[in-house]
């Protein structure tokens, strides 16, 4: 119960990230700022993290013998050169889909927003497909149509008054491919290390990315002091350093199926605070949506997990 509450926990976290920017935009920071601050701190913190762990298994290492450090220190073997470069590579793709996902908050509410880069979903599907080159089970094309069905509702594609920025909605999109290639490319880069080193290089490159692209003046003009700093450790906390965390503890004691499922509480807990806190138009159509998309993602998974229960049994 502990693990479930964790990674339910971390999602719930990456619900709340939409209306933190919203807000920190209605003080006239730019995305540049807080991109910027939310990697930078969310690096520093996960770096401190990873020495301290580092730390604290080398004296419980010192406490063993000889051949039981040898088997840990192998299980736990710090990556090599190579290793980091790859790590630091599928990183990038983290501050890609922050930069894209919060400059589409510019443009779409935050509502609609979380929507759009919820689309990672079939998205990632339809990658799985081409890189495989094998055509979706027909539970997955079920449950990409229920996708489709659920954007069209939560995205109020169906009301009459529904207006939509062109730029936001590239950008949203974007921010979904960019977190599909994310996750798909997480699954299978250095799998062996240790999960929160794993994590904290990727976060890494994603920050040496962000950095380039935009360049933190921040720290230089005396801006980082106010408020800034502000949002921008709150989003790293709750948008890098608890999310990868507690995924890192949670998601391997529980397995990829139902972390998927308590995953996609950030959808409705993003729409839910962009209508409490941010005073967004959210009527019953959108919140039908939501709620369809969420049949979407989780009635797949519970029916991958019955199957599995099933075939184990004797």
């Amino acid at each position: 119960m502990k693990y479930v509450f964790l990674v339910f926990f971390g999602a719930c976290c990456y619900g709340i990230l939409s209306v933190l920017v919203k807000s920190a935009y209605e003080e006239q920071y730019t995305v540049q700022q807080v991109v910027g601050s939310q990697m930078i701190f969310g690096m520093v913190v996960l770096w401190v993290v990873t020495f301290l762990v580092a730390a604290i298994r080398k004296q419980k290492q010192g406490e063993r013998g000889i051949h039981q450090q040898q088997t840990i220190a192998k299980r736990q073997s710090v990556v090599t050169l190579k290793q980091k470069g790859i790590l630091m590579a599928v990183g990038t793709t983290i501050g890609l889909t922050s930069m894209l996902y919060y400059a589409a908050l510019q443009y779409v509410p935050a509502s609609l927003a979380i929507v759009l880069l919820f689309q990672f979903t079939w998205i990632g599907v339809l990658l799985e497909a081409v890189t495989t080159r094998t055509i979706p089970s027909k539970g997955k094309m079920i449950s990409l149509f229920i996708l489709w069905l659920g954007t069209w509702f939560a995205a109020g594609m169906l009301e009459e008054s529904f207006t939509i920025s062109w730029i936001g909605l590239g950008l949203g999109l974007l921010s979904a491919v960019s977190y599909a290639l994310f996750i798909y490319w997480s699954g299978t880069a250095v799998t062996e290390a240790d999960s929160l080193v794993r994590s904290t290089w990727m976060v890494t490159g994603g920050t040496v990315l962000v950095v380039i692209v935009f360049p933190p003046l921040f720290l230089i003009d005396g801006s980082l002091w106010s408020s800034l700093v502000i949002w921008g450790s709150s989003l790293a906390i709750l948008g890098i350093v608890i999310p990868t965390l507690f995924f890192a503890i949670g998601v391997p004691k529980i397995g990829t199926g139902l972390s998927t499922i308590l995953g996609a509480v950030e959808l409705p807990m993003a729409v839910l605070l962009s209508a409490w806190v941010l005073q967004e138009d959210v009527g019953v159509v959108k919140w039908a949506g939501v709620i369809v998309i969420l049949i979407g993602i989780v009635v797949p998974q519970m029916m991958e997990m019955d199957r599995g229960t099933k075939r184990s049994m004797p």
